[in-house]
C-alpha cells in the first residue's frame, strides 16, 4: 500500500473534508456532511483506494519503490 496522493491533492482533501465536517457540526448541511471523513482520512494517510483501483497516482514517482 504505497502512497498515491500528492501534496496538493492531499491538502485539498484535508481542507474539503474538514469544511464538510465543520458545516455538518454547525448544522448547516446536515448529516451527509460527515462524508467529509473520507477525503480527510485519505488525505491524512496519503493513500486513496479509488486511486489504486483506477491506477491513478498524483504523487511524484520515486526510484525507491
Amino acid at each position: 500500500m504505497g502512497k498515491n496522493v500528492g501534496s496538493v491533492d492531499k491538502i485539498l482533501r484535508i481542507v474539503a473534508g474538514a469544511v464538510l465536517i465543520g458545516l455538518s457540526l454547525a448544522g448547516i448541511i446536515g448529516l451527509w456532511g460527515w462524508i467529509g471523513v473520507v477525503p480527510l482520512v485519505t488525505g491524512l494517510m496519503g493513500w486513496c483506494p479509488a486511486y489504486s483501483l483506477l491506477g491513478i497516482k498524483t504523487c511524484p514517482v520515486s526510484d525507491k519503490e
